[in-house]
């Protein structure tokens, strides 16, 4: 009876009371410097985290022009022109402001940069960091973004 309740539970009843994941988009920031390929790194406002530039889809933009978006305002990359198609994605638990977190799932995009602004929205809430593609992959906390990185 048991192993017929955790079958009907996994199956049928616990896919009922989990929510949907919500979609945000990111920026794989890259460059090549002397012959290694550099990601941009930024930390997150709330925890300090290294993450790579991500946020919400904006009205308006599409997913690729909403990365542009969010690596402007959170690492000040500036007349980049961004691959249109994802390259991959990743998900994660974003906590709000209630102590409630939500699945997250984010396209990632491929953005390399040609120039950086020392004067851009975000400048005094993050710290931003050039790091080869591997270290990048040590730095980050999530499993799948870790991949991406990996295979960048």
């Amino acid at each position: 009876m048991s192993r017929l309740f955790n079958a009907l539970w996994e199956s049928i009843l616990s896919p009922m009371f989990q929510r949907p994941k919500r979609l945000q988009v990111a920026a794989l920031c890259h460059r090549e410097r002397a012959g290694v390929r550099e990601v941009l790194l930024v930390t997150s406002r709330d925890t300090g985290r290294w993450i790579i530039p991500k946020g919400w889809p904006m009205r308006g933009k599409n997913g690729a022009e909403s990365a542009l978006q969010e690596a402007w305002e959170e690492a000040g990359v500036t007349q980049s022109i961004v691959n249109p198609q994802p390259i991959g994605s990743y998900t994660y638990a974003k906590r709000k402001a209630s102590g409630l977190s939500v699945p997250v799932r984010t396209l990632v995009y491929d953005l390399p940069v040609k120039t950086l602004s020392d004067d851009f929205p975000e400048a005094l809430e993050r710290t931003r960091k050039w790091v080869p593609a591997a270290q990048a992959a040590e730095m980050v906390n999530e499993t799948a973004l870790k991949t991406i990185l990996r295979q960048f």
